[in-house]
C-alpha cells in the first residue's frame, strides 16, 4: 500500500545537502499525523526513479540542496556524491513512470539559493535580440518580441520550478541567496513554535512562514495551471522529458522547434543537445529515427536560419554548440564543422579583446590538434598575451613562447591567461620547465607570482633542480601566500626527488606567520613529510 494511504500525511524529503531543515520538520510534526520518507538512497544514482517505482505518494516535499540556478541541485560536502538534476525532475514530472511522488503534492519547500528567482537565467536574450535586428526588426520591436517569447517559455528558475511542480498549490523558495541549513532550521524552529503544524499540507501559502524568512527573501508561488500562460512551455518541456515518447517522436518535435522562430530553438538548445548527444549509431540506424533525421537534414530553410544565427552570436561557446547541433542533425559533415570552427576562431582572433574564456575554448576545440597550422602570427606590434595564447592553442610556436612569457608577467590578467593555457598545454620539456621556474622565482612577491606558482603545481614536478630552486625561494620570500603556493607544488612533487630532512627544517625555520591562524598547505606538507 502506498505511503500516505492510511490517513497520515506523507512528508517526502530530498536531502542532498543539509539535514537541518528536514530534522526540524520531524521535530515538530507529530508521528500520529505525519510519516517521513527521504527519497535519496545513498550510493544509488537512480534514487528518484527508485522512489517512483516504489509508488511513494507525497503530500509535502522538502528539498535541501544548493542550486546552481539552472541545472542541478548539489551538496557542498565532499563525502556526498548524491545530486539532483533539473532534467531528472522534468522527467519525473512529465512521465507516467512517476505518478505518485508529484501527483498529490500540496506544498514544496525548496531550501536552495535562487530556486524561485524571477530573473531569466538563460544567456540567450542578447543573441535573440541581435538576430531579430539582423532580420530587419527595430531594436524596440526586437526587445518586445524577446519579452513575449520569454513570457511564454519561462526562462527563470521560478518558471522552471512552476512547470515541474505544475499542479502544486504552494511552492516555497528563495529569490536570491538562501540561508544555510542551521540558520534555516533556526527560523523554522521559530515558525513551528508559534504556529505548530496547523498550516502544513493545507495547500495555502503561510503568511507567518514568509514573515519569518523575510530577511532571506523567501517567496511563494504555485504550479503552472493547465490554461496558464506557461502551460505551452510545460508541454514543450514534456516533449523532451516524457520517457513514454520514442526517440523518433522527440526528434520530430525537435524538427518542429527548428521550424519556429530561431529564438525558440535557442531557448531549447540545452534540451535539444541532450537528445542529439545521446544518439549512438544503433539508435540512428533505427528506421523511424533515421527517417526523422533525414527529414531534418533535408530542411534547408531551417538549416540556413540556424547557421546564420550561429554565425551572428557573439559568444563563441554558444556558436560551437550550435555548430555541433548542425553536425548532429546532418546539416554539417565533420569537414564542414571543421571549416565552421576555423572560421569562428579567425573571427575571435580578429577581435580587439580576448581573454580567458576564448583561450579555454580554443584549446578545448583543438584538443586533437586538427586545427594546428591554420592561423598565422600577426604582423602588428599591438598583439597581446591573450591573442598569442589563442594562437598557441591552435599550434603556433610563436604563440606558445608569448603565452609562457605571460606566466611571469607583472600583469595578473596575463598570468591568468597563461594559467588556463598551461592547463591544456602543459610544459613537457625539462629544460623549458627549469627556465620557467627560474623566471617565476625572479618575480616580485604578490598575486601574479602566486598564480604562476599555482600553474607550476599542475606539472607534478620531479626535477630536483626545480625543487631546490623552490625551496630556496621559500626560505627568502617575505610572503606567506608565496610560501603556501610553493608548499602546494612540493606536496604534489615526486617524493623521491625531495631532500626530506633538510626540507622539513627549511619549512619550519623560515615559515612566515599566517594572516589568520588555522590549517595551511605548509602544515599539510610538514605533516606529510614527517
Amino acid at each position: 500500500m502506498p505511503l500516505g494511504a492510511i490517513g497520515k500525511q506523507t512528508v517526502c524529503s530530498i536531502t542532498v545537502n543539509s539535514p537541518d531543515e528536514v530534522a526540524t520538520f520531524r521535530r515538530f510534526l507529530p508521528e500520529s499525523k505525519y510519516e517521513f520518507v527521504d527519497l535519496v538512497e545513498h550510493g544509488r544514482p537512480d534514487w528518484l526513479a527508485s522512489a517512483c517505482r516504489a509508488a511513494i505518494s507525497c503530500d509535502v516535499l522538502v528539498v535541501s540542496a544548493h542550486y546552481d540556478g539552472g541545472n542541478e541541485f548539489f551538496s557542498d560536502r565532499l563525502e556526498t556524491n548524491e545530486f539532483l538534476t533539473v532534467t531528472e525532475l522534468e522527467r519525473a514530472s512529465c512521465s507516467e513512470s512517476c505518478p505518485g511522488v508529484f501527483s498529490r503534492l500540496k506544498e514544496v519547500y525548496l531550501f536552495g539559493c535562487n530556486t524561485l528567482n524571477p530573473d531569466p537565467q538563460s544567456s540567450a536574450s542578447a543573441e535573440i535580440v541581435r538576430s531579430l535586428v539582423r532580420e530587419g526588426h527595430s531594436p524596440r520591436e526586437a526587445e518586445r518580441q524577446l519579452n513575449s517569447l520569454v513570457a511564454v517559455h519561462g526562462e527563470s528558475s521560478r518558471d522552471r520550478m512552476r512547470q515541474i511542480f505544475d499542479d502544486v498549490p504552494v511552492i516555497y523558495g528563495f529569490s536570491s541567496t538562501a540561508p544555510l541549513g542551521p540558520v534555516a532550521a533556526t527560523s523554522l524552529n521559530r515558525y513551528f513554535r508559534a504556529s505548530g503544524d496547523r498550516e502544513i499540507a493545507r495547500g495555502r501559502p503561510s503568511r507567518r512562514l514568509l514573515e519569518v524568512f523575510e530577511p532571506f527573501g523567501m517567496t511563494a508561488t504555485s504550479g503552472v495551471p493547465e490554461d496558464g500562460p506557461h502551460a505551452e512551455a510545460r508541454r514543450d518541456m514534456c516533449q523532451f522529458a516524457d520517457d513514454r515518447l520514442s526517440v523518433a517522436t522527440k526528434l520530430n518535435f525537435v524538427h518542429e522547434v527548428l521550424q519556429r522562430p530561431i529564438g525558440e530553438a535557442r531557448l531549447h538548445l540545452d534540451r535539444i543537445q541532450r537528445l542529439t548527444a545521446a544518439l549512438d549509431e544503433p539508435t540512428r540506424r533505427a528506421p523511424a529515427v533515421a527517417q526523422a533525421l533525414e527529414d531534418i537534414g533535408r530542411d534547408a530553410a531551417a538549416q540556413e536560419r540556424l547557421l546564420d544565427f550561429a554565425r551572428g552570436t557573439e559568444r563563441p561557446s554558444v556558436r560551437v554548440r550550435l555548430i555541433d547541433l548542425a553536425r548532429d542533425v546532418g546539416w554539417l559533415s565533420e569537414a564542414e564543422r571543421h571549416d565552421e570552427l576555423a572560421r569562428m576562431l579567425r573571427e575571435v582572433l580578429a577581435r580587439p579583446t580576448v581573454g580567458v574564456p576564448e583561450v579555454d575554448l580554443a584549446c578545448g576545440l583543438n584538443r586533437d590538434h586538427r586545427l594546428d597550422g591554420h592561423f598565422r602570427a600577426p604582423t602588428g606590434a599591438d598583439d597581446d598575451v591573450a591573442h598569442a595564447a589563442v594562437r598557441a592553442c591552435l599550434g603556433s610556436a610563436e604563440g606558445r613562447a608569448r603565452a609562457l612569457d605571460g606566466l611571469v608577467s607583472s600583469n595578473e590578467a596575463d598570468v591568468r591567461v597563461a594559467q588556463v593555457y598551461l592547463r591544456h598545454r602543459p610544459i613537457t620539456d625539462a629544460a623549458q620547465l627549469r627556465r620557467v621556474a627560474q623566471a617565476i622565482a625572479r618575480m616580485e612577491p604578490g598575486e601574479p607570482q602566486v598564480r604562476a606558482l599555482e600553474a607550476l603545481a599542475r606539472h607534478y614536478v620531479a626535477d630536483r633542480e626545480v625543487l631546490n630552486l623552490l625551496t630556496t625561494l621559500y626560505a627568502r620570500t617575505p610572503s606567506w601566500s608565496v610560501q603556501e603556493a610553493i608548499a602546494g607544488i612540493l606536496i604534489r612533487a615526486d617524493r623521491r626527488s625531495l631532500a626530506t630532512p633538510q626540507l622539513v627544517r627549511v619549512l619550519v625555520e623560515y615559515r612566515r606567520p599566517a594572516p589568520v591562524p588555522g590549517d595551511s598547505m605548509v602544515d599539510a606538507l610538514i605533516g606529510t613529510l614527517q
